[in-house]
């Protein structure tokens, strides 16, 4: 019996397939769509779009891609159906103006029977109601039987665009898992029996507003075949989660978990399958670029997450997991999508950041919801008033409460919710309606009577420009005088916008008695916010003004960009070779570059990275700007900033032998313009990210001269010489550690010296001794010597000690002898119960325990309710 194929097999079988029929082999597009209509793309046909509107014109009449998709409209029926997912692959082959129904249907014929091997007996067609032309088709030039081709209506069988556009019908292979229940009764929407893996799209009409259908002159072709659900019917497993695709995922959560799935009972199943599942998306969605929000998209990574950590709570995973799930996910797709594999540490950083805030919330969540459920009790309803609490006070995803209340039996107020929630976003309509200082509103209403702004500050520091748009406080205005706060939008401009991590240019706008300080630039939909004050007289829209960039600060700028650009060729090629940007800052006065990297860099190879650089500046290698097609730039080896948005044409700042980067920013003629290189500190930021802050150019002198006052502060005040400070510190150190040693022996003196004295207040219990005693200002690890000791020299003895060493700070201590264990008592238990009554908590060993608290007046209570349970305890 022949081995099946692979998922990686099915995938390059379909392409290569294609490509044996003249169509170019296109990569996967990103998961962020160029498409602002959709979040992310949702359809193997999403990146051809403005093609088959023809808003595009085609590079090539044929094409077949392996595409990348998200949707989460079904979301809570992943894990409870065969097929439902939030991330899939769709095969596709197109045809923009080319080949036409018949030739697609019999290429989907041949890739289905032929190639894949699929029983004609098993495949059952589905074709529009009034598309007689496709039924022909199948019936006459593949052989079909008339009653295995299915007509279907319109919200099954035809595609739209849109109200209005290209669309047309479709036609729909399915594959039957019963052939044995006959060809009588065929119910296609029997998901039990029948599975849809290809999907063909005949674009052949334009819709105007009418619903008037005119045929296109240029008929297309759009086709998918799911990835998943083909691995399903060809490896002959049960469901999509137990393809090659997803199954080892499964895996490594349930032996995570440390559970076998094939034995687990169906929630289990379905957590396991959620989280193989989800975690594809999520890694595809972090290596594409997108990061964790509140909105947007970054709302449906951070969802996606949060179900993953909550379902692995479900099957009992009370540890971090997620970087090791997404491990197994990476090493699946690699071979597919190497980018996912060099994206690898930001995916883990970002879960496992995640993972860590969202189990907190959860702590907090779900302490919150167990008390409400207790206090409504099982079968009752939660209010939506208190789950909007804990949506907007802890952040308690309202799907999460809903899967917990259900859990319990119980039901959640959604409306009640969702009144709530309005109530909310009336609010803030409120605060807006009072006062809107946003730009973006203005630019929103400008936009339609503005041009954008066109640059002109990589060769000219000055240039004459006219007035636009003038705003105060983010609303459009007709004038505003002197002492104003201004935003400003010119025709074109010298000055550099904030983007690519450098800030923006600083300098003056001046014109017939009027003189603006522009303090910062920024970008916003292609136009130039300058943001400043008007020194003196007035400025209106129309007016026509020099604009002056402070060209002191823009070579500072210049010097620090570049300076930038050489650290990552350094680090590079001293460190690891892999190290790529996660992100970076260019001031005037400093430079700050974050990249990713598993461990702290040594002081040697700092040194050299140092030495590095200031060597290529001595050097004086000329830098050469031009621009490239992106295609062509990333060939020839220009590093690109992963997640940064770059268009067909980009800019090229190329430093020949030393770096090749695309970028935007200003920069140096000659690396020799930076002067000096200095590093003032490298640290972690999270998880596989440092961070390298440093200064470049007349910084340099400044820093220089800042430290050196600071050694000639410290020489004069130890009366040393400068080389001499470190030997002098360490001095001092020494001193300080042995001068802190001795008062914490005497402070454990002391301690022992004041338990010694509570041994007479010892009580008896039956055979036991107790003593519960407050010993004033004592530190934590004496208060334990002392319990300890107390204990050792009472027979039976349990000992409790409380303390207050500082205000707001409360330490316990409980020391139990094995005899009073006997009876059931445990002290990390005990002493863990005492500290709540003084808002705190801890526990430790069965016979000794330390725990804290920040109310010091509850401690004479909390003392006193431990020796009523002590007394109880042991009677």
């Amino acid at each position: 019996m022949a081995t099946p194929l692979t998922g990686a097999q099915i995938r390059q079988t379909f392409l290569d397939f294609f490509a044996s029929k003249g169509h170019q082999i296109l990569p996967s597009a990103s998961l962020v769509p160029e498409d602002p209509t959709v979040l992310l793309t949702i359809a193997g046909m999403l990146p051809f779009k403005p093609i088959f509107l023809g808003q595009r014109a085609a590079e090539f009449p044929r094409a077949t891609t392996a595409q990348k998709c998200i949707r989460t409209n079904d979301i809570e029926n992943v894990g409870r159906t065969a097929r439902h997912h939030t991330f899939f692959e769709m095969l596709g082959n197109f045809s923009f103006g080319d080949y036409f129904k018949s030739q697609a249907i019999a290429w989907a014929w041949e890739l289905s029977t032929q190639v894949f091997g699929l029983p004609p007996q098993r495949i059952v067609v589905s074709v529009f109601e009034d598309d007689d032309e496709a039924f022909a088709i199948w019936r006459d030039e593949i052989g079909i039987p008339a009653h295995r081709i299915q007509r279907m209506g319109a919200d099954d069988n035809f595609w739209v665009s849109g109200p209005t556009g290209p669309c047309g019908p479709c036609s729909e292979l399915y594959y039957d898992f019963k052939p044995e229940l006959g060809d009588e009764h065929i119910d296609l929407e029997d998901d039990s029996r029948f599975i849809e893996f290809y999907n063909l799209v005949f674009m052949q009409y334009n819709r105007d507003i009418d619903e008037k259908l005119t045929p296109l002159q240029n008929k297309n072709i759009d086709t998918g075949m799911g990835l998943e659900r083909m691995a399903q019917i060809l490896q002959k497993v049960p469901n999509n989660y137990e393809t090659d695709l997803i199954f080892p995922i499964v895996k490594t959560a349930a032996e995570i978990a440390r559970i076998d799935y094939h034995k687990a009972d169906e929630p289990t199943q379905v957590a396991l399958k959620v989280i193989g599942d989800h975690i594809r998306a999520v890694v595809h969605m972090l290596a594409d670029g997108i990061t964790v929000s509140n909105e947007g998209r970054g709302y449906v990574l951070r969802r996606l997450i949060r179900r993953v950590i909550r379902y692995g709570r479900l099957i009992g995973i009370n540890k971090e997991f997620t970087p090791q799930v997404a491990e197994t996910a990476i090493a699946l797709s690699e071979t597919a999508y190497p980018h996912v594999r060099q994206m690898e540490l930001s995916i883990k950083v970002a879960l496992q950041r995640e993972e860590i805030r969202f189990l907190k919330t959860l702590e907090f969540g779900e302490r919150e919801l167990e008390t409400l459920i207790e206090k409504i009790g099982a079968g009752g309803q939660i209010p939506g008033a208190n789950a909007f609490v804990l949506y907007d006070t802890y952040g308690f995803p309202l799907e999460l409460t809903q899967e917990i209340a259900a859990e319990k039996g119980m039901s959640v107020d959604v409306e009640g919710f969702e009144t709530e929630m309005e109530k909310q976003r009336q609010r803030s309509r409120n605060a807006v309606e009072t006062i809107d200082l946003t730009v973006q509103g203005s630019l929103n209403q400008l936009a339609e009577h503005i041009h954008e702004t066109e640059f002109l500050g990589y060769t000219q520091p000055s240039a004459e420009a006219e007035v636009q748009a003038l705003m105060v406080a983010g609303h459009a205005v007709a004038m505003a005088e002197a002492g104003s706060e201004v935003q400003v939008i010119l025709d074109q401009t010298p000055f550099y916008a904030e983007s690519g991590g450098q800030i923006g240019d600083r300098g003056y706008l001046s014109g017939d008695n009027v003189l603006v300080r522009i303090e910062d630039v920024q970008k916003e939909s292609g136009f130039f916010v300058h943001y400043g004050r008007i020194e003196r007289g007035t400025l209106h829209i129309a007016d026509v003004v020099n604009a002056q960039i402070d060209l002191a600060c823009r070579r500072r700028a210049q010097a620090n960009h570049t300076a930038t650009h050489l650290l990552q060729s350094a680090l590079k090629q001293i460190v690891d070779d892999t190290i790529s940007q996660a992100g970076s800052l260019v001031a005037f006065d400093r430079l700050r570059f974050d990249f990713h990297c598993p461990r702290p860099l040594t002081a040697e190879e700092l040194q050299q990275v140092e030495d590095q650089i200031n060597t290529w500046i001595a050097e004086a290698h000329a830098a050469q700007t031009y621009t490239l097609p992106l295609a062509e730039a990333k060939a020839r080896g220009a590093i690109a900033m992963f997640g940064e948005k770059y268009g067909n044409e980009v800019r090229v700042l190329d430093l020949p032998g030393v770096s090749m980067e695309l970028c935007g920013g200003t920069h140096v003629n000659n690396t020799a313009e930076i002067g000096l290189f200095k590093i003032v500190s490298e640290a972690g930021v999270a998880s596989g990210i440092r961070r390298i802050e440093a200064v470049a150019g007349p910084a340099v002198l400044e820093y220089l001269n800042t430290r050196d006052a600071v050694v000639k502060d410290l020489s004069d005040r130890f009366k040393v010489k400068p080389e001499e400070i470190p030997d002098r510190i360490t001095a001092l150190q020494n001193e300080l550690k042995t001068a802190q040693k001795q008062l914490e022996a005497t402070k454990a003196q002391l301690a022992l010296a004041k338990a010694d004295s509570l041994l007479a207040e010892a009580e008896a219990v039956g055979e036991f001794n107790i003593l519960v005693a407050h010993l004033e200002a004592v530190d934590p690890e004496s208060l334990k010597t002392a319990a300890e000791q107390l204990q050792q020299q009472l027979k039976y003895g349990a000992v409790v000690l409380g303390s207050a060493p500082e205000p707001g700070k409360v330490s316990l201590v409980a020391a139990f002898s094995p005899e009073v264990m006997k009876k059931g008592l445990n002290a990390g238990k005990f002493i863990g119960a005492i500290a709540k009554l003084c808002g705190g908590g801890g526990g430790g060993r069965p016979n000794l325990a330390q725990a804290g608290g920040r109310d010091e007046s509850k401690l004479p209570e909390a003392l006193k309710e431990a020796h009523n349970q002590l007394k109880s305890g042991l009677s």
